[in-house]
């Protein structure tokens, strides 16, 4: 299985498509996609922004002597991040909390540690099929909030149309 690698200064990925790439190419029972663009988008999105923050936990050592590197109170890392990645770190935080942990989970997983779906349900022992259901709930919810429905500009009464009395009749001359 080729090894898909992606250039962290460019964002440009090489070699097999990632699981949401394969999901969002899955057609649904009325013939139309499975996953719409929106959902698709926004887990692209979440995608960028964890790759930007540089999130991705370290495959290889650091020779970097851990105590001496880093001042009292600080973590290691901290230092050494640029701005647009604790931005992009922020955005990540900000998405995970509104999707809600039922479903954070499950997009760090798919999404950003690029788990199969098959992988998904033997880890969490899930019933087979039953995570394209949950990981295109939690794509969804994401996609809600990163463009949210435009507030109902109406106002909003228990009253229907004509439910105020007529009082004419009272200033009526007579």
């Amino acid at each position: 299985m080729p090894e898909r690698k992606e250039s962290v200064a460019t964002g440009v990925r090489t070699g097999e498509k990632t699981p949401l790439e394969m999901l969002a190419r899955l057609k649904g029972r009325d013939g139309g996609r499975f996953l719409t663009g929106e959902a698709h988008e926004a887990g692209e999105r979440l995608l960028s922004d964890f790759t930007r923050a540089q999130m991705q936990p370290r495959v290889t050592a650091s020779l970097q002597p851990r105590l001496e590197s880093r001042g009292r109170g600080m973590r290691a890392d901290a230092g050494e991040i640029s701005v647009s990645a604790l931005d992009a770190r922020r955005r990540v935080s900000r998405a995970l909390v509104a999707v809600g942990p039922e479903l954070a989970d499950v997009l760090l997983d798919f999404v950003c540690f690029e788990k199969g779906l098959e992988q998904l349900e033997r880890e969490r022992q899930w019933p087979v099929r039953s995570a394209k259901l949950m990981v295109r709930t939690a794509l969804l919810t994401l996609a809600r909030h990163y463009a949210p429905p435009p507030p109902r500009r109406t106002l909003r009464h228990w009253g229907g149309e004509g439910f105020r009395p007529d009082i004419s009749a009272m200033f009526a001359e007579e």
